[in-house]
């Protein structure tokens, strides 16, 4: 089986570590595969999917398309919508000259199956139209979400021989927005050995934030996410501000691991606004904020707490997944995907998304409960090799495509 998989972007964001886990699985579970990957701008996505024996290639997405999104409408005005119309101009000219590499792309290179990892790419698919392969759509967000994207995806729907969802939340958006195109629930999966509680490989997070060395006992609270508004960093402050406030004696640092990765306008905050945030809680000294990580587990196994504060219901979210592999006890927003297969008090500490309060009390409680974070840590570790593995998520997806391509060949399925 020939298969190509398509995604935005060269950077390594949650839904692109997910794609490498899973085709580096795919190869250890049938060596008979032959994996491609075409993105389209450059990064460390594509120098590790070479490290792991795909042929990982560059198809230069435009400029003018690769930061065009509509995400940044959530709840935002008459100025983004406007800035999206402007940005919308050159896009049909565009389209047509990316889709006819693309297609010369998908034609030299003969793939059975076609594996698109991003709501861009899934848009390109009237591009290989026609073409005798089979098209899964991999969707990491809520379609239902995005007005632009939700019209153009259910307009196309009838193009995606199957989709694959991250989460069962995800999954009934999905069918809400694409009607009867089969829709196949994966919970992503990480590696639990690399993600493991291996205590000698850990991140000295003070060097990485540029703070001087903590007292000894020091109790470290951290936040890994992008800078995505939603992703809940002004929260995790505003909570920090509350511990620090009632527990000013209290021996403990935050920090906000991550960057802004994503190419979309409007929709992260810059480190600059962190850093006014930070301030204004009167958190200098106390808060640290550490560049993107290639390695997060290392970050991870230094934490006493794992915080996920996202403020809207979040597609998966595979931090959550790679902490609990690492045995780290885990404050996890409930809305999240991932907190599907978690039990409250007993494998994390699940709360109302947005809730600073909440999130702050929380933390007070296990920074003096060293037993208890001591049992959910233990707890989270089995959860996550039970259900967040690697090799689960690939043994999954490969049974969607045998399925999606068995009824491409059999007399009563169609071509895609």
């Amino acid at each position: 089986m020939r298969i190509l998989f398509l995604n935005p972007v060269g950077i390594l964001g949650g839904a692109e570590r997910a794609m490498l886990d899973l085709m580096v699985c795919l190869q250890k579970q049938d060596a008979r595969l032959s994996l491609h990957l075409r993105a389209g701008t450059d990064g460390p996505l594509l120098d590790e999917a070479r490290a792991a024996g795909v042929d990982a290639r560059v198809l230069p997405l435009p400029e003018q398309l690769s930061t065009l999104g509509d995400s940044a409408l959530r709840g935002h005005g008459a100025r983004e919508a406007w800035r999206l119309a402007r940005n919308l101009v050159p896009t049909p000219a565009l389209l047509a000259r990316y889709g006819h590499a693309l297609r010369q792309e998908v034609m030299g290179l003969g793939p059975d199956l076609l594996h698109s990892n991003g709501i861009k790419t899934h848009l390109l698919s009237p591009f290989t139209a026609g073409l005798p392969l089979a098209r899964v759509w991999h969707i990491h967000d809520f379609l239902g979400e995005r007005p632009l994207a939700r019209l153009a995806l259910g307009a196309q729907s009838r193009l995606a021989s199957a989709v694959i969802a991250n989460s069962r939340t995800v999954g009934e958006d999905a069918r809400g927005v694409l009607g009867k195109t089969p829709v196949h629930v994966v919970h992503n999966g990480v590696d639990v050995e690399r993600f493991s509680t291996v205590p000698h490989e850990v991140a000295d997070l003070d060097a990485l934030a540029g703070l001087p060395p903590a007292p000894e006992g020091t109790s470290r609270v951290g936040l890994v996410a992008t800078y995505a508004r939603w992703k809940g960093h002004d929260v995790f402050l505003e909570a920090a501000s509350e511990v620090t406030r009632r527990e000013p004696g209290l021996p403990v640092r935050f920090y906000l691991v991550g960057a802004p990765l994503y190419r979309t306008p409007g929709s992260q905050f810059t480190e600059h606004e962190l850093r006014q945030r930070i301030a204004h809680h009167g958190l200098s000294g106390r808060v640290g904020l550490v560049p993107f990580q290639a390695d997060p587990s290392r970050v991870y196994r230094a934490l006493t707490l794992f915080v996920h504060a996202s403020t809207r219901p979040e597609p998966f979210g595979l931090t959550i997944a790679e902490a609990l592999a690492c045995g780290r006890p885990s404050l996890v927003s409930r809305a999240s995907g991932a907190a599907e297969v978690l039990t409250d008090g007993v494998d994390a500490r699940l709360l109302t998304p947005g809730d600073a309060q909440a999130l702050a009390s929380a933390m007070r409680q296990l920074l003096s409960d060293a037993p208890r974070r001591a049992r959910l840590g233990e707890a989270a570790r089995k959860t996550a090799v039970e259900h967040f593995s690697r090799e689960r998520y690939a043994r999954e997806v490969l049974a969607v495509y045998h399925a999606v391509l068995s009824t491409r060949l059999s007399p009563q399925g169609s071509v895609a």
